[in-house]
């Protein structure tokens, strides 16, 4: 809770910095003040438009970063223990990591189509490679010694696993889980914006036709504020408590 005034002060200061710029800019139609914003965005709640597009992000958000965590973790976990593996599976990490997400989106849409598979996939596979990459390097970093006793006092595997491997890797977890939520729904936005019918993307896209300032930030502002949410309510504590056992 300690830290609760500094945020509020400090995304305070970002909100000043915004009343400057729109009254240096004096043109709504630019950057319009927040408090113009608060009109239209009743509007589009009330008629249920924020709501349904919203909606259809968080969903596309949440099944790519489940996927996206699950997969690269099992990845990282096997390239991190098994260096033969690491050696194969290495190049074409570099591969991914270096591919621009424009291009596994196009490349998705046009190979599976215009449809929801293709836009999860699209944004799974540009997230896999960072969470590969961090869980890797966290499973390099497992103690010897704590692996060593693990062996001496021959702990199975789930055992070895909850008790000694899993604490240690919490931290690298929690850090990709925090960089993949920022990453993912980034992507999503630009998937949406080029081959979906919904979700806060698609209606960027629409509103930027219109050159409509004011709905476009109403639309990306609510996504922002959905994302601090998560961040203060369940990945700042969850890396907390990730990090507790080293301090301990």
């Amino acid at each position: 809770m300690e830290r609760f005034p500094v945020t509020a002060v400090s995304l305070l200061g970002l909100l000043g910095l915004w009343i400057a710029a729109a009254a240096l800019t004096s043109d709504p139609s630019i950057l319009p003040q927040p408090w113009s914003l608060v009109g239209p965005a009743w509007t589009e709640i009330a008629s249920g438009k924020l709501p349904y597009h919203l909606g259809h992000t968080l969903v596309r958000v949440a099944w790519a970063f489940a996927l996206a965590m699950g997969i690269g973790t099992v990845l990282g976990f096997v390239m991190g223990r098994c260096e033969t593996v690491n050696r194969w599976l290495d190049p074409w990490l570099v591969v991914f990591l270096n591919l621009p997400a424009l291009v596994l989106i196009v490349l998705c849409y046009l190979w599976i189509g215009l449809n929801e598979t293709a836009a999860i996939v699209a944004v799974t596979l540009n997230k896999v490679p960072n969470v590969t990459t961090v869980i890797r390097e966290g499973v390099r970093s497992f103690s010897g010694d704590l692996d060593a006793m693990a062996t001496v006092f021959r702990m199975p595997f789930r055992r070895r696993l909850r008790h000694v491997l899993l604490p240690q890797l919490a931290p690298y977890m929690s850090a990709a889980a925090r960089s993949g939520v920022a990453v993912i729904w980034k992507i999503v936005l630009v998937v949406e914006f080029l081959g979906r019918s919904n979700g806060i993307g698609f209606q960027i896209h629409l509103y930027f036709q219109l050159f409509d300032v004011a709905r476009v930030l109403i639309y990306a502002l609510s996504f922002v504020a959905v994302m601090l949410a998560v961040e203060w309510l369940v990945l700042q504590p969850w890396e907390r408590q990730a990090r507790r056992w080293r301090t301990a």
